[in-house]
């Protein structure tokens, strides 16, 4: 069934979906990756393509950029179109000095400065993780495919101009690797939910020098986390 933000029919998304902030990225995934691609929706230009990726079925749809819009698209995937497993593909600024450009990162937990889990009325602060399934599977994949998958926590923020000026020192202190805006919402939507996620993210900028990748990269040259995540929505078709 459409919904007001997703324009599909039951049955046009995969069990498992791929989500790039960016809409060109899907558009990037679904032509390069994957066969017989189909887009499935293109409200507001949230570009949804489904296809098969080593004969299985795939999809690959935006989430467009924060909570709130990837809180909306996740939720319609998993209650209105029997999406089981979302796996966040996306960029992040690195925290931690040891992380290097293009290294890639699954978020374990997701800190976060978002109020977005007021709505679930928890009587303390609610933790925000991953599926173990899709993490584990995950890190065979990467090491299947000879990728370096660190592992650890990310920071989803609502702010990408913070004006607190230790703000990145005192998340770094805590062991948070890098900082990203969407993992958080889409963990509290598959737990209320009862489904799986997981956030891969690349190494995109780091702040702490200033080196930094151009939009036409992140947007077209991050395949190895890709390939990941592909790779493990292969995996979990089979489980």
């Amino acid at each position: 069934m459409a919904t007001a933000h997703i324009a599909a029919k039951t049955g046009d998304f995969a069990k498992t979906v791929l989500m790039p902030g960016d809409p060109l990225r899907a558009k990037f995934i679904a032509e390069t990756f994957l066969e017989d691609a189909v887009l499935v929706n293109n409200v507001r230009g949230i570009q949804g393509y489904t296809g098969l990726y080593k004969g299985k079925k795939v999809s690959v749809m935006a989430s467009g950029m924060g909570m709130p819009s990837m809180g909306i698209y996740s939720y319609e995937l998993y209650a209105f179109f029997g999406v089981e497993n979302i796996i966040r593909i996306g960029s992040a600024g690195a925290f931690n000095d040891k992380l290097q450009l293009r290294d890639i990162v699954a978020g374990m937990g997701a800190c976060t400065t978002s109020n977005y889990g007021a709505q679930y009325e928890v009587p303390g602060t609610y933790a925000a993780i991953c599926d173990y399934e899709l993490l584990a599977t995950a890190v065979d994949c990467a090491k299947t495919l000879g990728q370096d998958l660190k592992v650890g926590q990310i920071l989803s923020s609502d702010q990408f101009y913070d004006d607190r000026p230790n703000a990145m020192e005192n998340w770094t202190k805590m062991g948070v690797l890098a900082v990203e805006m969407e993992a958080a919402a889409l963990y509290m939507n598959a737990a209320r939910l009862g489904k799986r996620a997981l956030a891969l993210v690349t190494i995109s900028d780091k702040p702490l020098t200033g080196e930094e990748t151009t939009p036409e990269e992140r947007q077209t040259s991050f395949t190895q986390m890709m390939e990941i995540a592909l790779q493990t929505a292969v995996e979990m078709d089979k489980k």
